[in-house]
């Protein structure tokens, strides 16, 4: 039988996350500093922020309100209208709860099945599976990410080889070697890189 435990006051404060204490994730490491905001919204949502992280890598985890288990991390994401952060996938569960909005979720590389998701629904993706999502209402949209089966060292997320071809077509060659040192972008499909 385990002991009983009751928390400090202090130690029930550090692990509270009040939304107007939040302080949004940077998606600036000194890799991306030099790169456009237009750049950047092909692979990030325009405003992340934390409620949970754990201390496995993480390359946005440079603010956070507190750290949590292994498992789950939390965060809400903003997104504007028509915005579409890049598609990723990695070894974990990632549940996304509609906040505020209309999402549109987009599963498979290509695009294989589209789900549409309003307020208060939510979606759970599979780990290893290529998931990304559009903001289609006419507001800016909030959505709550849930991540969990963390795997060890959370270096395992990547996208696909068309944002990298997307990163260069629309912002050029050094922009995409930027992302390059902080992302894994995979081979094209059928390739033996």
């Amino acid at each position: 039988m385990s002991e009983i435990y009751t928390p400090t006051r202090d130690e029930l404060e550090r692990r509270i996350s009040r939304y107007g204490a939040l302080k949004e994730m940077t998606t600036r490491s000194k890799e991306l500093a030099r790169i456009s905001q237009e750049a950047v919204d092909v692979i990030f949502a325009r405003k992340l922020m934390p409620v949970i992280l754990d201390d496995t890598k993480n390359p946005l985890a440079a603010l956070r309100r507190f750290t949590g288990p292994r498992a789950p991390r939390c965060s809400s994401r903003y997104c504007r209208p028509g915005r579409d952060p890049a598609c990723t996938r990695n070894g974990t569960y990632e549940t996304f709860i509609v906040l505020e909005g209309c999402i549109e979720y987009h599963v498979g590389e290509p695009i294989t099945h589209r789900i549409t998701l309003d307020k208060w629904d939510a979606f759970s993706c599979p780990p290893f599976v290529y998931r990304g999502f559009r903001n289609v209402g006419t507001t800016d949209a909030v959505q709550l990410t849930v991540i969990t089966g963390v795997t060890e060292g959370r270096d395992d997320v990547s996208m696909p080889d068309s944002i990298a071809q997307q990163v260069r077509r629309e912002h050029g060659e050094p922009v995409l070697e930027a992302f390059k040192k902080v992302f894994r972008f995979d081979p094209p499909p059928g390739s033996r890189s």
